[in-house]
């Protein structure tokens, strides 16, 4: 069985939790608790297009949070 993630035809949304992180998701498949659609079902170049141009800070919100804190 093929990876479905590897599927260049195959159509795809783009997921965030809350720490802010992204996931590509299969569009057929059920979205997990704790996540939410953050950009419709589009291409898997679309999507990965719209991860890479939106999650430019791999960090997790509640380390953004405490480093801000901390004043780092």
């Amino acid at each position: 069985m093929a990876n479905v993630f590897d599927d260049e035809f195959a159509r795809f949304i783009v997921l965030v939790n809350e720490e802010r992180q992204y996931s590509l998701w299969p569009a057929t498949t059920e979205v997990p608790g704790g996540w939410q659609v953050a950009r419709p079902e589009g291409s898997r170049q679309e999507c990965l297009e719209f991860v890479e141009s939106t999650w430019t800070d791999m960090r997790p919100a509640s380390l953004v949070a405490a480093m801000e804190a901390q004043g780092s």
